[in-house]
């Protein structure tokens, strides 16, 4: 028994949803820290304001995975997750321009990402519920096109309407532009339609054939499970989880006694935080003690070979897009244009010109989307992936020797073609290596490899860019350069095995 091919249109039922998640996440990236300075953030603020959105997610995208792995209604297994988020999502994208405060708008902030966490994370999942192998490729790659197109839109969204409709770019010191407000009304709308539209045109497999496809699957192969030793998993776990606490608290301990920035106390206090928890679940496995929170904590530690290896290749590629979606701003109205006054015509019409340049990036990343499996084919996923991070890294390098407009946007370019590899080829690389009863955890534990490197540059960035280089942005931005082509000769160590690792150390 095998899963049956799906039609080009079943697949892009499927996926469409990426469009209106995208579309928030767009006027999220682009807009925020113009927001956050708009409200009187400094600079060097901007950092610790954006750790919201990858604290979010480190915590909401395992349990939702989790979650939906265990979830069937009317509407199946992962349609209710993405409906219940846009519906938040939606409420929040009306609330974030019309934030009074700077607080309160990090705080909006906060709500808006947890809950396109929630719709978001289970769409990764799904293609590897409904597609077989061979066409998981294909899923997300469809994905990026969407992730692309709606991100082109809705990046671009301010700049059409101030220069398209005519409404007004400028606005009182502390107030948020109408062009700005109505950019983020529109997304909020087009969320929830294109999330409705996958919910009510899209299928599941139920549970019990999900089982049939995977035993098939696995009996046609020949895979093995890997059992592990349950003693000595447990006794690796709280040795780990004695070692993660032992260093956050030296490493705290050096930031209180030195007085450096309070911001790095977020990392390693967090190291400790999970370094406990760690222990706590060795304890309670000692115990005989099994829930969802053993479970999630010990999976997490028994990761398939394949996701170990891409986690390094995924923590040094958003660590540099971080950087990008941080620091592209400041860079471009501060040292490409010479202001850093928000009141100004110069400064907001700079600003706006950063939304065209992510709508670059994106319109790229949509065009060459179904190009790459292309190349993929014709060498393989793992050099066509490092191809594309090298080229992503010279295009964030060159924005520091730029001078014009169109010189900012042929730099999108290669961030454009690494962008739109950075959403397909890792999880087509994956998803081989995960059982689909735990399709949607693992998917949910993938993006801690997303989030971690996020949290370390809002904790690091502010720190150095202060300490280091003199408040100037631009240097964040060669930091993240750098750190995406390292990740792309990372990939190349990356082996893909097919066998499964499933490990009865949770029990």
């Amino acid at each position: 028994m095998q899963k049956p091919k799906l039609s080009f249109w079943e697949i892009w039922n499927m996926s469409f949803g990426f469009l209106g998640i995208q579309f928030g996440f767009a006027l999220q990236n682009a807009n925020t820290s113009r927001i956050f300075e708009t409200l009187g953030a400094q600079v060097e603020d901007i950092p610790i304001l954006w750790i919201a959105a990858p604290v979010t997610g480190l915590v909401v995208q395992p349990i939702i995975g989790y979650f939906s792995d265990r979830t069937w209604t009317k509407l199946g297994r992962r349609r209710p997750y993405f409906l219940i988020g846009a519906i938040l999502s939606s409420i929040a994208l009306f609330m974030m321009p019309n934030s009074p405060s700077l607080w309160i708008a990090a705080g909006t902030l906060w709500i808006m990402d947890a809950s396109i966490n929630i719709s978001m994370e289970p769409f990764r999942a799904f293609v590897g519920d409904n597609l077989p192998d061979r066409q998981r490729t294909l899923g997300f790659a469809m994905q990026s096109f969407f992730i692309g197109i709606g991100a082109v839109v809705g990046s671009l969204l301010p700049y059409i309407f101030t220069n398209w409709i005519g409404l007004e770019n400028t606005a009182a010191e502390g107030v948020i532009p109408p062009s700005v407000k109505w950019s983020f009304y529109v997304g909020g709308v087009v969320f929830l339609l294109a999330v409705l539209w996958t919910v009510f045109k899209s299928k599941e497999y139920s549970p019990k054939e999900l089982e049939a496809f995977e035993a098939a699957s696995n009996a046609k192969a020949s895979l093995q499970p890997k059992i592990e030793n349950r003693e000595k998993n447990i006794k690796n776990q709280q040795t780990i989880g004695l070692v993660m606490t032992a260093i956050g608290a030296i490493i705290s301990y050096y930031i209180y006694a030195n007085s450096l920035t309070k911001e790095l106390y977020i990392l390693f206090v967090g190291l400790i935080v999970l370094g406990t928890l760690f222990i706590i679940v060795a304890q309670l496995r000692k115990q005989n003690i099994r829930n969802g929170f053993t479970i999630i904590m010990t999976d997490m530690l028994n990761m398939p070979e394949t996701m170990k290896q891409l986690a390094w290749v995924q923590f040094f590629s958003w660590f540099a897009l971080f950087s990008m979606w941080i620091y592209t701003t400041a860079s471009v109205t501060g040292h490409v244009f010479g202001t850093t006054d928000t009141t100004t015509v110069l400064y907001n019409d700079s600003a706006d010109w950063v939304t065209v340049m992510f709508t670059v990036y994106n319109g790229v990343a949509a065009a060459v989307a179904f190009l790459l499996p292309v190349l993929a084919k014709r060498t393989s996923n793992k050099f066509t992936h490092m191809l594309a991070l090298v080229m992503g890294g010279l295009g964030l390098i060159s924005i520091y020797f730029v001078t014009t407009k169109v010189g900012l946007l042929l730099a999108m370019v290669g961030v454009g073609v690494a962008w739109a590899s950075i959403l397909s080829i890792p999880y087509a690389l994956l998803s081989g290596s995960l059982p689909s009863a735990k399709m949607g955890y693992y998917m949910g534990v993938f993006n801690f490899f997303i989030v971690i490197p996020q949290i370390v540059a809002a904790t690091i960035l502010g720190f150095l860019v202060k300490e280091y280089f003199n408040s100037e942005p631009i240097y964040a931005l060669i930091i993240g350069g750098f750190a995406m082509i390292l990740s792309g000769l990372l990939t190349l160590r990356v082996k893909t095995n097919k066998k499964l690792n499933i490990s009865d150390a949770t029990n």
